[in-house]
């Protein structure tokens, strides 16, 4: 089963309509002004505004699924995983593939987008731009190169890098649902999901949830069960790679393909993601933004996507002595008093063995350090995760 290696904001919806740029793409759809009904199984108004760059309402692109609720379930559901929801995996492109740009559904999402708030800002190439690119200037707000997270354009909002309130400790996993991999003697994968969600559940904790959309297609039932236990869903696009290196219109399918297949799964629409890597400049922020997505990074990387592991074909560089000190430290500096600037978003991941184990021996741990909770419930700047709500 293929893994990925490693590892969102929308502000007040009467957000001004900005000025467009100068410099921005030229318009290709006008989406300033559209309504139509959206999916009317949710307790969301079933007519949707696009009122100047921030949708108002659910994206009325998305299919109609089933609206089944979002509210934790008590007891919180735990053990293996027997309801399998409704899935069409035909509607979706083979897992991990390049999505089909000319399908229907992903024409709708791209001509929804005022490309007029859209900056003409070329995708990146890695081997060069990263070496040549004028950090010190930014212009493209680059966070793989400048770690920048407030953007140049200001009808966009900064991206969550940190809980506000010292002390708080937000807990996120990239790239799942962890889903099983067939071992030799044919049983199933012992660390897959609901292995680190049970977990969880015994340890009476909520986390935010970052999902790769081709895991959703091939494991729904695990998201449904993610849902039902509290922890927050967000986008994570559909097969994990550096957003600022394609184009546009790739940008709107990965994005798509993400939001549907957690749409599909379990009924709710997210507004938040996270970018693979990290990789984030305004161009993705910006088409991030008009389809409703907040951006989501971190502050306090766990670095456990580099311990070799099935995930990364064992080639990870850090050792677990290693990754245990950064954990080591942030307890420390914690309890000490030496972090008291602000609280932290946390990197890790649900990817393999390696990274659950790393996630149960350190959260007992900073749980006694911290007041761990989930991004939204430690950022209040977020506006409520679904569209549902």
């Amino acid at each position: 089963m293929k893994l990925a290696l490693f590892s969102t904001i929308v502000v007040a919806i009467s957000l001004v309509t900005a000025i467009p740029l100068e410099n921005a793409a030229p318009v290709q759809h006008d989406a300033t002004v559209t309504t139509i009904a959206a999916f009317a199984t949710t307790p969301s108004p079933i007519s949707v505004t696009f009122s100047g760059i921030l949708p108002s309402y659910s994206p009325t692109y998305l299919p109609s699924f089933p609206y089944h609720g979002h509210e934790k379930k008590s007891p919180t559901p735990t053990g293996a995983l027997t309801y399998k929801p409704p899935f069409n995996v035909s509607s979706y492109p083979i897992p991990w593939a390049k999505p089909d740009l000319n399908s229907t559904e992903i024409q709708a999402a791209i001509n929804s987008i005022n490309w007029t708030y859209v900056p003409n800002i070329p995708p990146k190439n890695m081997t060069t731009d990263v070496t040549t690119y004028n950090s010190g200037v930014d212009s493209d707000c680059w966070w793989t190169v400048s770690t920048c997270g407030e953007p140049k354009l200001a009808y966009l909002p900064k991206d969550i890098k940190y809980c506000p309130e010292v002390g708080d400790f937000g807990l996120t996993y990239d790239d799942g649902p962890l889903p099983p991999n067939t071992q030799e003697n044919g049983e199933n994968d012992p660390w897959a999901e609901p292995r680190l969600y049970d977990y969880l559940a015994e340890k009476n904790q909520t986390a935010t949830l970052f999902y790769i959309g081709s895991n959703v297609v091939v494991y729904p039932e695990a998201a449904v069960r993610a849902l039902e236990a509290g922890h927050t869903l967000c986008a994570h696009t559909w097969s994990h790679p550096q957003m600022t290196t394609i184009t546009n219109e790739e940008v709107v399918a990965q994005l798509y393909l993400s939001i549907r297949a957690i749409k599909e799964a379990t009924g709710v629409t997210t507004r938040c993601w996270r970018p693979p890597y990290g990789d984030v400049d305004d161009r993705v922020r910006a088409i991030a933004h008009q389809m409703g997505l907040s951006t989501i990074i971190w502050d306090s990387d766990s670095f456990d996507w580099g311990m070799p592991s099935v995930a990364n074909d064992f080639q990870g560089k850090y050792n677990q002595s290693t990754v245990d000190g950064f954990f080591e430290k942030w307890i420390t500096d914690r309890k000490s008093g030496v972090d008291n600037m602000h609280g932290h978003v946390v990197l890790e991941h649900e990817t393999s063995n390696v990274t659950i184990l790393a996630a149960e021996r350190w959260l007992p741990k900073l749980k006694e350090a911290f007041d761990v909770k989930t991004v939204h419930e430690c950022a209040p700047e977020l506006p409520n995760p679904y569209w549902e709500e």
